[in-house]
């Protein structure tokens, strides 16, 4: 694929969200990706599904491809670079459990009074969070304690992107909603 073909590709998937352009750019593209994350040390998995994240963020952002600041080529490894270095901070970090989310934010300097409230606090956020659905709760976990994107959500519990996307809403709105009646 020369760089103009490349260019052309992404920009069909700007202005049209051309399906075909997409998927020759991807059958082009994402094996070199995995291949280009495996030689910088990668394990193939992790580097499949890189690749797989960095296709999808070529979909969901080919407006902002400029051809006349970068080649496809350069633009497309740099969202591949980008997203390696986001699931490596992710990978980083301890995994929190909601039961000791709140142990994160407190020091050693607090007050009682601050840890009081905190402990109230804490108490009520755990009553509001065990009062959602089953449904609304594993996905507010997955979002907010796992940080997981609402793609990656959607695609490992095999739900339609849009459900994941009102159930989080919904639950939102609901632990908003009781909580502002807690404030009056």
């Amino acid at each position: 694929m020369t760089p103009d073909e490349a260019a052309d590709l992404v920009e069909a998937i700007a202005a049209r969200q051309d399906r075909a352009a997409f998927a020759q750019l991807f059958r082009y593209w994402a094996p070199r990706i995995k291949a280009f994350l495996m030689r910088g040390g990668s394990d193939a998995e992790i580097a499949q599904e890189v690749a797989q994240e960095a296709m999808i963020r070529v979909w969901r952002k080919a407006a902002s491809f400029d051809r006349r600041r970068a080649s496809a080529a350069t633009w497309i490894y740099a969202i591949a670079r980008n997203k390696r270095i986001d699931l490596a901070r992710r990978a980083s970090r301890p995994a929190i459990e909601t039961d000791d989310w709140l142990a994160v934010f407190a020091t050693e300097e607090e007050d009682a009074d601050k840890s009081v409230l905190a402990g109230q606090t804490y108490s009520r956020v755990k009553e509001l969070l065990d009062d959602l659905s089953a449904e609304q709760l594993l996905v507010i976990r997955k979002a907010f304690f796992e940080d997981k994107t609402h793609s990656a959500i959607a695609h490992e519990l095999g739900l339609p992107l849009g459900t994941v996307k009102s159930r989080i809403r919904l639950a939102l709105s609901r632990l908003r909603e009781r909580l502002e009646k807690d404030v009056r």
